[in-house]
């Protein structure tokens, strides 16, 4: 299985693509989408180039499924907004790719890849360059978008089989009960 991990940012949007064969791992391409070259106020343009760049890498590599990381809330409510946006556009790319897609924290990614939720960028970068067995550390966007999908690879065969044996209910957000949308 072909998995795609995203790092979504409005500046840079990590990638990375990896195939999982079981437990064996092995790493397919990697790289950032960068929107710097616009002004910082051209937000739909910058969601463009997201958009159109997942939709290559995702054309490129043909992958299976993809993961992407879930937000944070940051102490600056734009900022994650913005943050926010960005996101939905890398996920709007792969739907539209008609990728299934899974979503995971930062802190699950850390532990998959790293053995503890606070590990530090370098660490990431170490600890994804070990198990894809890289010559050279990738770069903390593409580090990070590599660990998502090494995140998905581990925890999606798993996720699947518990799905098969119990049936799963997708959690409901922004929903009322009763089924009324706010």
């Amino acid at each position: 299985m072909r998995i795609l991990g995203i790092d979504p940012g409005l500046q840079t949007t990590g990638f990375g693509v990896v195939d999982c064969d079981g437990p064996h791992l092995r790493y397919v391409a990697s790289g950032t989408i960068r929107t710097t070259r616009l002004a910082l106020g051209d937000l739909p343009g910058r969601i463009k180039i997201l958009y159109d760049g997942v939709r290559e890498v995702a054309g490129r590599y043909q992958p299976d499924s993809s993961a992407v990381e879930i937000i944070f809330v940051n102490v600056n409510p734009q900022s994650t907004l913005l943050l926010g946006q960005a996101r939905g556009a890398c996920i709007t790319a792969l739907v539209s790719a008609e990728l299934p897609v899974a979503e995971y924290t930062a802190v699950q990614m850390k532990r998959a890849v790293a053995g503890h939720g606070r590990a530090a960028k370098p660490q990431v970068q170490e600890m994804v360059q070990r198990l894809l067995q890289l010559p050279g550390t990738p770069g903390p966007d593409a580090a990070d978008a590599l660990g998502i999908a090494i995140t998905h690879a581990h925890a999606g065969h798993t996720l699947a089989q518990i799905a098969q044996a119990t049936p799963l209910a997708r959690r409901q957000h922004a929903m009322l009960r009763g089924g009324r949308a706010l």
